[in-house]
């Protein structure tokens, strides 16, 4: 396989360092509005460096788009347009109306189109999913779900993020959905902000909650932080009538018990996403060498990514408004 990269940031070089290291990788070809930085990362790395104009003639056999966010729909339209498989890092587009305009290119076409949900990929979250599946839990009543960074992103990253639900909160809203197998009915949110200003001058909390109600009655928790300074802190606790699990309890785990006799836990925290995820990104990819190949169909697609953005969409609406936001209405205003 040939493979495109498009945008050489933090994760698009992590991503192009992954797929050079496939058996079915021949080569790699990465581009960057920035071409300089694509330069210097396909020096680093061993790869082919071009410009984002000359990546579609580059003879592709797939695609994996990694560049900022507002360049999401561009790049996803004209890999379906040239019949490219194409991995998109989340979000498909920065609002609903520009996801569902993506929506409607790609289901005008048989061309696959993966987006980026690692979680998924990750042997926890899996466990759980099939845990949920086979019955052995009982019926669901209640899932807790965190995210906490130990520290916040700059300023600028800030104001361009479309905040704390469709940021970060996203990443838990799909896992919610797929591990459990439910739709989520309502929410209600709330904000706060106790850290730096740039957060409230951007319109957006530095710490979230959410509750949501499925589907099936079963309530949801998510909470969410920048400023976890014990380190990086992913779970998500699924409880049952029979049993329960928990996700991201490991010898990692940003966790101190304060009850006598119970040793801490070795660490160090994680300090970020990309080492706690790393073997799901890394899946993940692997996954969409299958997509590429015609081995599998996709196994997250843009209407994934539709549903967790309507969830973070209806967080930020609760959490302006004060009150309870169903899903239904969310849809409504976009169609409207």
């Amino acid at each position: 396989m040939r493979l495109g990269l498009a945008g050489t940031g933090r994760i698009g070089t992590a991503h192009a360092e992954t797929l050079k290291g496939f058996e079915e990788v021949e080569s790699v070809v990465v581009a960057d509005v920035d071409t300089a930085r694509a330069a210097s990362a396909a020096a680093k790395l061993g790869v082919e460096a071009t410009s984002l104009e000359e990546l579609f003639a580059a003879g592709l056999d797939g695609l994996v788009v990694t560049a900022a966010t507002d360049a999401h729909p561009g790049l996803i339209i004209a890999a379906v347009d040239a019949g490219i498989p194409v991995f998109c890092e989340k979000p498909v587009a920065a609002d609903i109306p520009g996801t569902l305009a993506v929506i409607d290119r790609i289901d005008a076409s048989d061309v696959p189109v993966q987006i980026g949900f690692q979680r998924r990929f990750d042997a926890g979250y899996a466990a759980a999913k099939a845990a949920v599946a086979s019955g052995e839990l009982g019926w669901l009543h209640t899932l807790r779900a965190t995210t906490f960074d130990p520290a916040p992103p700059p300023a600028e990253y800030v104001a361009h993020s479309g905040g704390l639900f469709r940021d970060c909160g996203v990443h838990d809203f799909d896992i919610i959905r797929w591990v459990s197998g439910r739709e989520v009915a309502e929410v209600y949110a709330i904000g706060a902000n106790r850290g730096e200003r740039f957060f409230a001058d951007a319109g957006d909390v530095d710490t979230a909650a959410a509750t949501l109600t499925l589907d099936d009655g079963t309530l949801a928790t998510v909470s969410l932080t920048r400023y976890n300074g014990a380190g990086y802190d992913v779970r998500l606790d699924v409880l049952g009538s029979v049993s329960g699990v928990v996700v991201g309890l490991d010898d990692r785990a940003p966790l101190r018990s304060v009850e006598p006799g119970v040793a801490p836990l070795p660490g160090p925290a994680y300090p970020g996403f990309m080492e706690r995820f790393r073997p799901a990104y890394t899946t993940e990819l692997r996954a969409f060498l299958d997509v590429v190949a015609g081995r599998a169909p996709s196994p997250c697609v843009a209407a994934d990514a539709l549903e967790a953005f309507y969830i973070a969409e209806a967080c930020e609406l609760s959490r302006r408004e004060r009150r309870p936001v169903g899903l239904a209405e969310v849809r409504r205003q976009a169609s409207s």
